[in-house]
């Protein structure tokens, strides 16, 4: 059977003029020769498809098709999609910290910037010894520093995170001990945490001692505060300098912005920021570990008597059944 054939009604299979085909080089096109059977308002309606009229040099072939839209009219969308995933990423994520001091040398230099982790904060993780982190000024502590008025620029990149700001007060320091330890230095000595001597030189500023500008202690550390100094430490008003204030030189873990994980610029300075090792030492966490133990201990102590009274009242019971 012929293609485009009907079958059943006896009709013949072929009409001549509906084969009929233009010849290559035809003035006429496919379009142009009307077949029987095609209306003409479907003969209007052709060549105003998808692939359009080759030969109309106003059909950009796409007639019927959504235009793509211009780079120019996409630019402000992708602009704001932008500036939004860098809000949120300075809000949750980490946020850009400019050293504006130089208190944490070696370890920072003036100028640099460094990346501050402000997630795991959110999951409760708490500063943990050995640690630099950023906080907020407790009070009292920059009272004396004025920082340059910020123009509209500087405002808005800070708020979005591309730009540490200048209105906020926020330090950097190493933490040294958290709540539960006694922290102390004696002048010509090293700091002293839970009885275990810090070994500092992998950190502190060459030259400098760890505590003779102000020795300082014992001094037991609250719950739910830590005590930071600088690693210049005769260069540095850290906690040492502010026992006077409230909190007697202790900073609130609510204060505290976030770890400082790494160091992102200038790029010749690009690395990360590690706890030292000296602060993995065996024992030096033993006093919190035994204040954080001290209770289940007690509880043991007191169910044990209360278990042999329930035993022997079952026993009891059973006996006189």
């Amino acid at each position: 059977m012929a293609v485009g054939a009907r079958s059943g009604h006896g009709e013949p299979e072929d009409r001549p003029e509906q084969l009929a085909e233009p010849s290559v080089g035809s003035a006429g096109s496919a379009a142009e020769t009307p077949s029987a059977g095609v209306s003409a308002d479907m003969r209007d309606q052709v060549g105003e498809g998808p692939y359009g009229d080759p030969d109309d040099p106003g059909d950009d072939g796409a007639t019927g098709v959504r235009k793509q839209r211009s780079f120019w009219k996409e630019l402000p969308l992708l602009i704001g999609i932008a500036l939004l995933l860098a809000l949120l990423i300075k809000t949750f994520l980490v946020q850009a910290f400019s050293i504006p001091s130089d208190s944490m040398q070696d370890t920072l230099q003036r100028g640099d910037r460094v990346l501050v982790d402000k997630l795991t904060p959110w999951f409760g993780a708490e500063p943990e010894r050995g640690e630099v982190v950023v906080f907020h000024d407790p009070g009292g502590w920059l009272d004396s520093t004025q920082a340059p008025e910020p123009n509209v620029a500087q405002k808005f990149l800070s708020f979005i995170g591309l730009m540490p700001s200048s209105e906020e007060k926020d330090l950097i320091k190493r933490v040294i001990a958290v709540g539960g330890d006694t922290v102390e230095c004696k002048k010509g000595g090293s700091v002293q945490v839970n009885g275990k001597a810090l070994d500092e030189k992998s950190y502190i500023f060459p030259g400098n001692t760890a505590c003779d500008d102000e020795p300082f202690g014992p001094i037991k550390v609250p719950d739910g505060r830590i005590w930071v100094m600088g690693d210049h430490r005769q260069n540095s008003l850290d906690s040492r300098y502010h026992q006077e204030l409230p909190g007697h030189g202790t900073v609130s873990t609510d204060e505290v912005v976030g770890r400082a994980i790494v160091i992102a610029w200038p790029l010749n300075r690009l690395s990360t920021l590690p706890v030292p090792d000296t602060f993995d030492q065996s024992g030096l966490g033993a006093a919190s570990a035994v204040a954080t133990g001290a209770p289940a201990v007690l509880g043991v102590a007191g169910a044990v008597p209360l278990v042999f009274w329930r035993r022997r009242r079952l026993t009891g019971g059973r006996t006189a059944g």
